[in-house]
C-alpha cells in the first residue's frame, strides 16, 4: 500500500491506501460521495465491495468442489478436458477479486511506478496459476481483498473525526433584510451584519450575541462535551450549534476568517507535513520492492542451477511465496495511518495539529516555555488601584484614557473600563496636532501641543529619562501589573492592573513536570514582580520578564540549543517565537498572527491541553514504532520460512495480510 505522498505521485497499491494518503491537491479534505455501506460497530464497509467479495468467495468455493471431482493431475488424465472445468469458476473468482490489482499494476507500470504491491501480488498469483496452484492463487487474491476491505474501514474510521469537521462551516446564513430575514451564502456576509440562528442550527459566522440566550454545543470546535451558556454580549463562533435558543448575532468576521474556516484550513495543512517515520517509509518503499523482486528472481533461478536434485518448479514456487510475503503494506499503510489517527484523536479534544511532523517533534519535548497574559492568565484585566503622584486621581485617569482608548490591548481596555466605572470619560477625537505612537513591548506615546504623554512600563519612562520614585518601582502587589504615566517629562503616577490565573493552569504545569519535562519557563513583557508572582503560584522554575519580542526570541534560542522546546503563546508579539520554537502552540482565541505562526492550535484556550498533547503524541509514537518493529520482525520470520521451503501460499497470505491487519488495527488505537 502506498506511502503518504501526494495523490499525483502514486506509488501505492490499494484503495484503502489511496483513501488514506490523499494528502495533496485542491480536493484534499473534501468528503467523497458516500455510497451504500454495511456497518459493523464503528466500522463501515462499501456494500458494492462486500457483494463483489461474496460472489468471488462463492465462485472460489465452487472451484474447490469441482477440483475434488475433477483433479487436474495431467492433460493425459482419464478426465481429459474435464480436469480444466474447475478453472472456470476459479478464473471468474480471480477476475472479481484480482482485476483491480492487475489494473493498478498495469497502470503503475505505464506511469513508471511499477514495482509496488500491486505488481508483487499480480506476479505471485499469475505465477501460481502457471505452476498449477489455481486454488491457492485465487485464495491469496480473495483474502488480500478481505485485507483491503478491513483496511478501508480502519482508514475511514480514523478519517471520520477529521471529516466531521468539514460540516462545521455552514453554506448559508439568515441575515436581516427589510424588516425580515433572508437566507444568503455565508461567504457573502460582511462583518457587522445581523444574523439569526434558530435552535438546532449551526452558527454560520463568528460574532457577538445581541439578542437571545441559551446553550451551545461546542464539542466539534473545542472537544468539550458540556454545553456552553451564552447571552447578549457574549462572543460566539462559527460551527457551534444553538441547542435551545433563538440568537441574533452581529457578525465580526467573514466566512473565510471564521473559526470553522480556520479549523478546516488546519486540517488541510495537517495532511501535508510528514513525520520522520513517514518520510523513512517513503524512501524505504522506493528501494524495498525492487530489491524483493530481484531476490525472488535469484531465489527462483540460482538454486536449480547449482544444487543437485533442485527443481525449477519448486524454487519458482518459493520465489512466488516470497513475493506475497514481502508486500510492504504493514509498514506503508499503518505508519501514516497511526499519525493520521493521532491527529484525529487530538482534534476531538480541540487540539488542532498542522502536520504529523509536529506531532512527532512534540513527543521529544524537553522544555516548555509559556507566555503569561492570555496563555496562563485570563487576560481579563481589571483596574484595581490608582496611585497618583504629581496630579490628581482624576487627571491621572483622564491622561491614561486619552492615550489608551484607541488601543485594543487588554490592559488598555481594563484602564478605560476602570476609569468609566470611576466616572471618568474622555469623549471625542484626539486633540488636533496630537500624534499617537505605539512602542512594541513598552507602551504608548502621544506628542503634540508642546507636550509628551507616556503610558506604559518602567522601561518606557526610563528610555525618555523620566525619573520614577523608588517605591513605585519595587512595591508592586503580587500578580499585579503596573502601568506608569508621565507628562512632559514629569512622573504623574501609576495604575495597578490585576489578572487572574486561568482554570487549569496550575494542573497543566504540574502535569508537565510529571511527564519528565526538564524545565518550564515563563516569558513575558510584563514587569518582573507580577511575572515572578505568577510563576511562584504555578510552580514554574524560570522567569524572564520585561521582554521585547526580539528579547523573547533571543532567550528562546538558549532553550532550543539544549533540546526540543515547546512555546505556548497567544499574542502578536509571540508570533516570532512561535515560529522559531521546535513546536509552537497558540491559543485559539489569540491573535491571527500567532495562530498562523504556530504548529498547533488549542481551540479551548485550556492550558491543560498542552500536557495532554504531549501525552497523546508519545502514545502515538509508541504505537507507530511498535508497528515498525512488529512488521519488520514478522516479515523477516516469514521470509526465512519461504526461503527454507517451510511456507506455502496460505502462510504467505498470513505473512502479508495478517501482519498488515494487525498493524493497522493497532494504529487505529491512536484515535482513542
Amino acid at each position: 500500500m502506498k506511502p503518504a505522498v501526494t495523490a499525483n505521485q502514486h506509488t501505492g497499491c490499494c484503495a484503502a491506501c489511496a483513501a488514506q494518503s490523499g494528502t495533496g491537491g485542491p480536493q484534499a479534505g473534501k468528503a467523497r460521495p458516500a455510497g451504500a455501506s454495511l456497518r459493523f460497530g464503528s466500522y463501515a464497509l462499501p456494500l458494492r465491495r462486500v457483494i463483489q467479495f461474496g460472489a468471488a468467495l462463492l465462485l472460489w468455493a465452487a472451484g474447490f468442489l469441482l477440483m475434488e471431482r475433477y483433479p487436474h493431475a495431467s492433460p493425459a488424465s482419464p478426465q481429459g478436458p474435464l480436469q480444466f472445468l474447475p478453472l472456470l469458476p476459479l478464473l471468474a473468482a480471480y477476475a472479481l477479486a484480482g482485476l483491480p490489482v492487475l489494473r493498478n499494476a498495469f497502470s503503475n507500470l505505464r506511469q513508471g511506478h511499477g514495482l509496488d504491491e500491486n505488481f508483487l501480488m499480480a506476479i505471485a498469483t499469475l505465477g501460481a496459476f502457471g505452476v498449477g496452484d489455481w486454488e491457492e492463487a485465487v485464495g491469496v487474491m480473495i483474502f488480500y481483498m478481505i485485507g483491503e476491505l478491513i483496511q478501508e474501514a480502519a482508514v475511514e474510521r480514523s478519517r471520520a473525526s477529521i471529516n466531521a469537521l468539514l460540516a462545521l462551516k455552514p453554506d448559508t446564513a439568515r441575515i436581516a433584510s427589510g424588516g425580515g430575514w433572508i437566507e444568503t451564502a455565508a461567504g457573502q456576509v460582511a462583518p457587522g451584519t445581523l444574523t439569526l440562528v434558530r435552535p438546532g442550527e449551526r452558527i454560520p459566522l463568528d460574532g457577538v450575541v445581541t439578542e437571545g440566550r441559551g446553550f451551545l454545543d461546542t464539542s466539534m470546535l473545542s472537544g468539550e462535551s458540556r454545553p456552553a451558556a451564552c447571552k447578549a454580549g457574549d462572543e460566539v463562533y462559527s460551527g457551534t450549534i444553538s441547542l435551545d435558543g433563538v440568537l441574533t448575532i452581529r457578525t465580526t468576521k467573514t466566512a473565510d476568517n471564521s473559526s470553522a474556516a480556520r479549523i478546516i484550513a488546519l486540517v488541510e495543512s495537517a495532511r501535508e507535513a510528514k513525520a520522520k517515520p513517514e518520510r523513512f517509509i517513503t524512501v524505504f518503499a522506493k528501494w524495498y520492492t525492487p530489491l524483493v523482486v530481484g531476490a525472488a528472481v535469484l531465489l527462483g533461478v540460482l538454486p536449480p542451477l547449482f544444487l543437485p536434485d533442485a527443481r525449477f518448479a519448486d524454487w519458482i514456487y518459493r520465489a512466488l511465496i516470497l513475493l506475497v510475503i514481502s508486500c510492504p503494506c504493514a509498514l506503508v499503510v499503518s505508519i501514516p495511518l497511526g499519525y493520521f489517527a493521532g491527529i484525529g484523536g487530538l482534534s476531538r479534544r480541540g487540539i488542532m495539529v498542522k502536520g504529523a511532523a509536529h506531532l512527532d517533534s512534540l513527543y521529544k519535548t524537553r522544555y516548555v516555555v509559556f507566555d503569561k497574559t492570555g496563555t496562563l492568565t485570563e487576560g481579563k484585566f481589571a483596574l484595581v488601584k490608582v496611585e497618583p503622584a504629581a496630579v490628581s486621581e482624576r487627571v491621572l485617569l483622564e491622561t491614561a484614557v486619552l492615550a489608551e482608548r484607541e488601543s485594543n490591548h487588554p490592559i488598555a481596555k481594563a484602564i478605560c473600563k476602570g476609569a468609566d466605572e470611576r466616572g471618568v470619560r474622555v469623549e471625542g477625537p484626539l486633540p488636533a496636532g496630537l500624534q499617537y505612537r505605539e512602542i512594541a513591548g513598552q507602551g504608548l506615546e502621544l506628542r503634540g501641543g508642546g507636550q509628551t504623554i507616556l503610558v506604559g512600563n518602567r522601561r518606557l519612562l526610563e528610555s525618555q529619562s523620566v525619573s520614577v520614585p523608588g517605591e513605585a518601582l519595587t512595591e508592586i502587589p503580587e500578580a499585579h501589573t503596573a502601568v506608569y504615566l508621565a507628562r512632559s517629562g514629569v512622573y504623574c503616577g501609576r495604575l495597578l492592573i490585576g489578572d487572574a490565573l486561568k482554570p487549569g493552569a496550575q494542573e497543566a504545569v504540574r502535569r508537565l513536570q510529571s511527564l519528565g519535562v526538564a524545565e518550564t519557563a515563563l516569558f513575558t513583557g510584563d514587569a518582573q514582580a507580577p511575572a515572578e508572582a505568577v510563576a511562584r503560584r504555578l510552580g514554574i522554575t524560570a522567569v524572564k520578564a520585561e521582554l521585547m519580542p526580539q528579547d523573547k526570541l533571543r532567550e528562546l534560542e538558549t532553550f532550543c540549543s539544549q533540546g526540543i522546546t515547546l512555546f505556548v503563546g497567544d499574542g502578536i508579539n509571540d508570533a516570532p517565537v512561535l515560529a522559531r520554537s521546535d513546536v509552537g502552540i497558540a491559543m485559539g482565541s489569540g491573535a491571527d498572527a500567532a495562530v498562523e505562526a504556530a504548529d498547533m492550535i488549542i481551540m479551548t484556550d485550556d492550558p491543560r491541553r498542552v500536557p495532554e498533547a504531549i501525552e497523546r503524541s508519545r502514545r502515538t509514537r509508541r504505537i507507530v514504532m511498535g508497528n515498525v518493529a512488529f512488521a519488520l520482525a514478522a516479515k523477516g520470520l516469514f521470509i526465512l520460512l519461504a526461503v527454507m521451503g517451510a511456507a506455502n501460499m496460505w502462510i504467505a497470505l498470513i505473512g502479508d495480510v495478517g501482519v498488515a491487519l494487525a498493524a493497522i488495527l493497532n494504529a487505529s488505537r491512536a484515535l482513542r
